[in-house]
């Protein structure tokens, strides 16, 4: 099913589910949380910014917080008016007096705020961790810690650090943890990298994205495991608004909406290697910039930074590089493929970075139309590696087996199948190296996000 049936089948199912519920949410004369916001005909939720939260993009509004919410809000027919704080304190104070519906801050509920506020269904679970800068002295215990750790105010992390040390807020600077307005979680991972700051916490969520661009974070201890992340509620109201996010939860995990959404989000993150990713850093920043006007000249349509992350992938940006199967150069071009794209040196630099990015193109342009991106591109990517026929044999093998085959999420996971006999002796192009092709596309994409970064900064 392509994407855009996949959303529509989504959207039917959301709108026959709430005109149940509605009908189940009592006598119209009854006033409840849900009628009222119904009647308002908009969604008032407060967030904080952040790359698992809010953010305006490129593309306009994104995050994994606000596609979620965006559904909830077409789920109740209702705009969403979305509200980005930068004190959780005034935003959960704002929640209490009823001027918000939801607060949505990808958090996880501690004890002291499941007293506080009522609480949708987890979506997900993350671990809390003590993060501090790879090379120092790692921290043993929170009682021997010869620096504070550094929170933002009214966060989850500040609440677990008080119920765990037993410190009675308002903590001050003397004290083992320290809160801040001034910045919020994302930098205090950088701070830590940087060396500004000796330790702060944070979930596994936002460990993972950061630690891309921040490869010398590392974890100290794991504080908390398996906590629930949830939106939170006014605790004395009605359980309309619940029941809703009830439903709608249910039916965004049925239709397969949310995997999507979760593995455009953290997918090819929850791996890492600190290595690799140092490694990477430090070539963007140096081997780089002899490249880049070579993939900004070849890079057509596409972006000139997926076309890097591509060879970085291939060949670490290492011209004269050499693969066991013969392959030469940045794009690793086999000797047909040269010669299909006339490349007649494959050790050349720009003819190597001009036959790839063509050949990519090609692959791209072969993917079915109705597949949307992100998806295309990593199964053009993925074809790259293993070839058009073996995708194709993936792609068999998903709707064989119930999946979406226009779905990059589904396709990745019959991928490694390729390799497996009682797989492969029913396809048509027979035994390849799938498990191969699914890494090689999740590390470009991790590469990609470095670069998009690293450009944004300004340091490449």
């Amino acid at each position: 099913m392509p994407l855009l049936e996949y959303k529509k089948r989504l959207k039917l199912l959301l709108v026959i589910t709430l005109s149940m519920l509605t009908v189940s949410c009592g006598v119209p004369s009854v006033h409840t949380a849900l009628s009222t916001l119904l009647e308002r005909e908009s969604l008032r939720v407060g967030t904080v910014y952040g790359a698992a939260t809010f953010y305006n993009g490129a593309e306009g509004p994104q995050g994994f917080e606000y596609e979620l919410l965006a559904g909830f809000a077409d789920f109740l027919g209702v705009t969403l008016d979305l509200y980005p704080f930068y004190s959780y304190d005034v935003m959960l104070e704002q929640l209490e007096e009823g001027n918000l519906d939801i607060v949505a801050t990808g958090d996880a509920i501690t004890p002291l705020l499941a007293k506080r506020f009522d609480y949708g269904p987890a979506y997900q679970h993350v671990e809390q961790l003590l993060i501090y800068q790879a090379g120092t002295t790692r921290p043993r215990d929170l009682e021997q810690l010869d620096k504070p750790i550094i929170t933002v105010s009214g966060s989850s992390q500040t609440q677990l650090l008080e119920e765990r040390l037993n410190l009675a807020p308002p903590l001050q600077p003397s004290q083992r943890v320290v809160t801040t307005d001034d910045s919020d979680s994302e930098e205090l991972l950088q701070q830590v990298a940087d060396g500004s700051i000796a330790y702060t916490v944070a979930d596994s969520n936002r460990l993972a994205l950061q630690r891309r661009r921040h490869p010398n974070l590392a974890v100290a201890l794991t504080l908390q495991e398996n906590m629930p992340m949830a939106w939170a509620l006014p605790l004395n109201q009605d359980d309309s608004v619940k029941a809703a996010l009830i439903e709608y939860f249910g039916t965004v995990h049925q239709s397969g909406w949310f995997t999507v959404l979760e593995d455009k989000y953290f997918g090819h993150i929850r791996q890492f290697d600190y290595v690799d990713s140092r490694a990477f850093n430090a070539s963007a920043e140096t081997v780089l910039n002899e490249y880049k006007p070579l993939f900004q000249k070849y890079s057509g349509e596409l972006d000139w930074r997926l076309i890097a992350a591509m060879s970085y992938q291939e060949s670490h940006w290492e011209p004269e590089a050499v693969s066991r199967t013969g392959v030469r150069g940045l794009m690793m071009l086999t000797m047909d493929t040269a010669s299909d794209w006339n490349v007649d040196d494959r050790t050349d630099p720009e003819q190597s970075i001009r036959g790839g990015s063509r050949y990519f193109a090609s692959l791209l342009s072969r993917i079915p139309a109705r597949i949307s991106e992100p998806d295309r591109t990593w199964m053009a990517m993925a074809a790259y590696n293993v070839g058009m026929g073996h995708l194709e044999d993936a792609r068999v093998l998903t709707q064989r087996q119930g999946g979406n085959p226009d779905l990059w999420v589904d396709v990745k996971r019959r991928l490694p199948q390729l390799r497996q006999k009682k797989y492969y002796r029913t396809t048509k192009y027979g035994y390849a190296r799938g498990d191969e092709a699914l890494q090689y596309v999740e590390n470009i994409r991790r590469y990609y996000d470095s670069l998009v970064w690293l450009d944004e900064q300004g340091r490449i």
